[in-house]
């Protein structure tokens, strides 16, 4: 009889869609029956469990279809190697509350000082928030815009970026955009506009966006739409892939020269 009961709730829990529970009831029972906690408390251990199964999946997804380029934390970051970070900052945006008023986040400063890493981690949280996020380079952006246009797609590839809460733009200004790309970039940021947040890592300051976009007039606009509604994290330091290098000594001392 047992074995038909727990079979029958076997099949309940399949039918809720509580699938950790229904393939872990077996482990479970056990450990219950070794612990012999009150109804109350096994209730509450299941449903807990079944949430936390359910987060880490569903996570585990956002960050797939975020399409990070590798795996970075906040608890990664070394904010004392980098102490122009304001963490404050960061700790808020981690929490995702600016996605409700499609706020941007604009991250400046030179290669290698760890704005990628900002970028992905702050990603990261908004998944684990419970928000979409897509995560591309400036350079694949604008190549897939281009060629949408081409193909005659390019409404259909503007409403894909426009979709996920938080679209990650990482590298802009690493190469100056042509006249063309540069008008599509528009496009898109007047589509997420008050709808949807962006995050923009550059290592260009706002002052060298016409020269980024070839047009000042065209920089203007898209400045006015980005930092209506933003939060700017500048960071000033040294870069990691240079610490490293000496670190390993691949980077001598200048040598001296006399007279």
């Amino acid at each position: 009889m047992s074995a038909l009961i727990q079979a029958r709730v076997v099949e309940h829990l399949q039918r809720l869609h509580l699938g950790f529970l229904a393939d872990r009831l077996d482990a479970l029972l056990a450990e219950a029956a070794r612990r012999e906690p009150t109804y109350l408390d096994f209730l509450d251990d299941l449903l807990r469990q079944e949430i936390d199964a359910k987060q880490r999946k569903r996570v585990a997804m956002g960050v797939q279809i975020a399409h990070f380029p590798s795996v970075k934390t906040l608890d990664d970051f070394d904010f004392k190697f980098q102490p122009s970070v304001d963490q404050r900052l960061v700790r808020e945006l981690a929490t995702a509350r600016f996605l409700g008023q499609a706020e941007n986040v604009l991250i400046f400063g030179a290669p290698g000082v760890g704005k990628t890493h900002l970028a992905i981690a702050l990603g990261r949280a908004v998944v684990e928030a419970g928000h979409s996020v897509l995560f591309t380079s400036a350079t694949a952006l604008l190549s897939a815009l281009s060629k949408a246009e081409t193909d005659g797609q390019l409404s259909d590839r503007l409403m894909f970026y426009t979709k996920p809460k938080l679209l990650i733009i990482d590298e802009l200004g690493y190469l100056p955009f042509e006249r063309r790309s540069a008008h599509l970039f528009f496009q898109l940021v007047a589509r997420r506009y008050e709808r949807g947040s962006l995050l923009i890592t550059t290592n260009q300051v706002v002052t060298q966006w016409g020269a980024v976009f070839g047009d000042d007039v065209l920089a203007a606009a898209i400045l006015d739409r980005l930092l209506h509604h933003s939060h700017t994290l500048m960071i000033q330091g040294e870069s990691y892939r240079l610490r490293q290098k000496k670190k390993a000594g691949l980077l001598g001392r200048a040598p001296q020269i006399d007279g």
